[in-house]
């Protein structure tokens, strides 16, 4: 049974505000990534969880203006702390939440508890890997933000899309404008009907430009029920 108090004496946390549609959230955030890199190598493994990423602002601002429907499920993969899953959530969706990284995973656990009630829609948080992936039932919508980074992790995502996707399903990305999103969503043209949006982020010290994509398969599908 996961608690707050505990994760607290885990974890040195900081925080962090974010306003959606004038709906105020505070996210906690690792005060040092010490404890998540490994000395020896700290490109192995870098927890690029433990950032609020510009795309997961878009893609959770974007969510928060789709109309409610109680029927419709989404499918949030690479959840990371949380931000996406927790702000849908609280505006009215069904998510569940998925993420491989335990110390993500605690997070995205804590920020839940800190910034849902009872009345929210439901949430479910749970692991999942994308080599083995192990999920019960299929989804109107699969999103995620930032989930596109390694070229490598093309094929298992497609066959995410491919698994727990409905047939008329829809899935929706928002992805950092850089080398790996551009080539991933040029090779799932082929596969998918793509509507993409550049999206910008400005501050004081930097532009940040972002890909918002939503995605439907071309060809109608038929599902078929996966072996246990």
């Amino acid at each position: 049974m996961f608690s707050l108090e505990s994760f607290h004496q885990e974890y040195e946390t900081d925080t962090s505000d974010l306003t959606i549609k004038d709906r105020h959230f505070r996210f906690f955030t690792p005060k040092s990534l010490d404890k998540f890199i490994d000395p020896e190598d700290i490109f192995h493994d870098f927890p690029l969880w433990s950032k609020i990423w510009e795309a997961s602002i878009i893609l959770s601002d974007y969510l928060s203006g789709m109309p409610v429907d109680s029927e419709k499920r989404f499918l949030e993969i690479g959840c990371g702390m949380g931000v996406v899953g927790v702000v849908a959530s609280r505006f009215g969706h069904r998510v569940t939440m998925t993420e491989y990284n335990p110390d993500a995973l605690s997070f995205a656990k804590a920020n839940a508890s800190a910034n849902l009630s009872a009345g929210d829609a439901g949430l479910e948080i749970t692991e999942l890997d994308w080599g083995n992936p192990r999920l019960e039932g299929l989804f109107d919508y699969i999103i995620g933000s930032e989930v596109i980074y390694k070229e490598k992790d093309y094929q298992p995502i497609l066959k995410l899309f491919e698994s727990f996707l409905k047939p008329s399903g829809e899935i929706i990305l928002a992805e950092g404008v850089r080398k790996t999103s551009v080539e991933f969503f040029r090779q799932m043209s082929g596969l998918f009907d793509i509507t993409a949006k550049k999206k910008i982020l400005r501050s004081r010290e930097e532009e940040v430009r972002i890909i918002l994509a939503r995605m439907k398969f071309k060809t109608p599908r038929i599902s078929y029920p996966r072996p246990q």
